[in-house]
C-alpha cells in the first residue's frame, strides 16, 4: 500500500493511518483473491485450518461467505467471523452484527467478531455477546492490544466464557479471572510496538496466532520462542509448541489432516532453530489438496496473478 497521509507515532495513529484506511478499500473481489492467496500460503506451509476476524466496512454483506467459500476452493478450513465497530457509525455497526447473524445462520462455521472494545458502545457488544450466546459459538475480540484498550480489556475478560478468543491480551493485568483463550501474535505485536504479552502468565489456555501476517506456523513459533527467551532466558521451546498444538482445540477435525514435511524429526527441539521446513504434501478430510508442494485443487500461478490485479487496484484507491 502507499505511505499514509503521515508517518504514525503510536498504535492508534498505526491503526487510523494504515490499518483501518486500508479495510476500507477493501472490497468484494479483493476479499475474494485475498481469502484465496492467504489460504493458498497456509497450505504451502503446512498450515490446514485459519480461524479468520475479518473487517471491510464498505463491503460488508456477503464478506464472510466469499472468504469461506474462498478458502474452500483452496481446500483449507476456515472460522470465519466479522468485527463490529462503531467507528463508522451505529449503522456501521449494525450491518457488521447482522452480517456475523446471517453467516451463522446459514451454517457457516463462525463465531461473532468484535474489532476491540474501545471502538465499540457497549450496546454494540451486549449485541454481539448475545448473537454468539444465540447461536451457541464464541466471540472473537481484539483485547488489550495497545494501551488504548487497556482499561477495557480485563471488564471484557470477564465477560467471556470458554468459547471465546480473546486476541492479543498485551495490556491484560496479572492474575486476571477469566475463560476463553489467549490467542498470542508475537511478530505482529513487535510489528505494532504494543509490547510483550508474557503469555505464560494467562495459564495453559493459549494459542499462538499470526494477526493475518502469514501462515506458516512453524515460522511462529520460532518467533514466538525466541521472544519468549528474550522474557525469560530460561524458557525452552516445549510452551510455545504447546500453543501452536492447541490450536487443534479450536478446530479439533484439523487434527486428522495429514502433513508430509521436508524435514524428518517434528518436535520443537528440533525445529526450533531450522527455519527451511517446508510442507510437501497435505491431505485435508481424505483429500490430498498439496502435492509435491503444488497445490492440487487451484492454479497457485493463477490466484497470485489475480491478487496482483486487486492489490493495484487497492493501491489506487488508498
Amino acid at each position: 500500500m502507499p505511505a499514509p497521509p503521515k508517518t504514525p507515532g503510536g498504535f492508534l495513529e498505526i491503526l487510523q493511518q494504515v490499518w483501518w484506511r486500508l479495510d476500507t478499500a477493501l472490497d468484494l473481489e479483493m476479499l475474494e483473491w485475498s481469502a484465496k492467496l492467504g489460504a493458498l500460503e497456509a497450505l504451502e506451509s503446512g498450515c490446514t485450518a485459519i480461524i479468520d476476524h475479518h473487517e471491510s466496512p464498505n463491503a460488508i454483506e456477503g464478506s464472510l461467505s466469499v472468504i469461506a467459500d474462498s478458502c474452500a476452493e483452496v481446500g483449507v478450513r476456515v472460522v470465519c467471523a466479522y468485527g463490529v465497530t462503531d467507528r463508522h457509525g451505529a449503522d456501521g455497526a449494525w450491518e457488521g452484527l447482522q452480517e456475523n447473524d446471517r453467516f451463522l445462520s446459514e451454517g457457516g462455521r463462525g463465531m461473532v467478531g468484535i474489532h476491540a472494545a474501545f471502538t465499540c458502545e457497549q450496546d454494540t457488544i451486549e449485541a454481539a455477546i448475545e448473537m454468539a450466546d444465540r447461536h451457541d459459538v464464541g466471540v472473537h475480540v481484539h483485547v488489550a492490544e495497545g494501551f488504548n484498550d487497556a482499561g477495557s480489556g480485563a471488564a471484557l475478560a470477564r465477560r467471556s466464557n470458554d468459547k471465546w478468543l480473546l486476541v492479543h491480551g498485551v495490556n491484560l493485568p496479572d492474575g486476571l479471572e477469566m475463560a476463553g483463550t489467549i490467542a498470542h501474535n508475537p511478530r505482529s505485536n513487535m510489528n505494532n510496538a504494543v509490547g510483550y504479552a508474557a503469555p505464560t502468565r494467562f495459564g495453559s489456555r493459549i494459542v499462538l496466532g499470526t494477526d493475518g501476517i502469514g501462515a506458516n506456523m512453524l515460522d511462529e513459533f520460532r518467533i514466538a520462542y525466541v521472544k519468549l527467551r528474550e522474557y525469560d532466558v530460561t524458557s525452552s521451546p516445549d510452551a510455545p509448541w504447546s500453543w501452536l498444538t492447541n490450536g487443534w482445540d479450536l478446530v479439533p477435525e484439523a487434527k486428522d489432516d495429514e502433513v508430509t514435511w521436508s524435514y524428518p524429526t517434528m518436535d520443537p527441539w528440533h525445529l526450533a532453530y531450522t527455519t527451511t521446513v517446508q510442507a510437501i504434501d497435505v491431505t485435508v478430510d481424505g483429500a490430498k489438496v498439496l502435492d509435491g508442494g503444488v497445490a492440487t485443487k487451484v492454479d497457485a500461478a493463477e490466484v497470485r496473478a489475480k491478487a496482483a490485479e486487486q492489490a493495484v487496484r487497492l493501491f489506487e484507491k488508498l
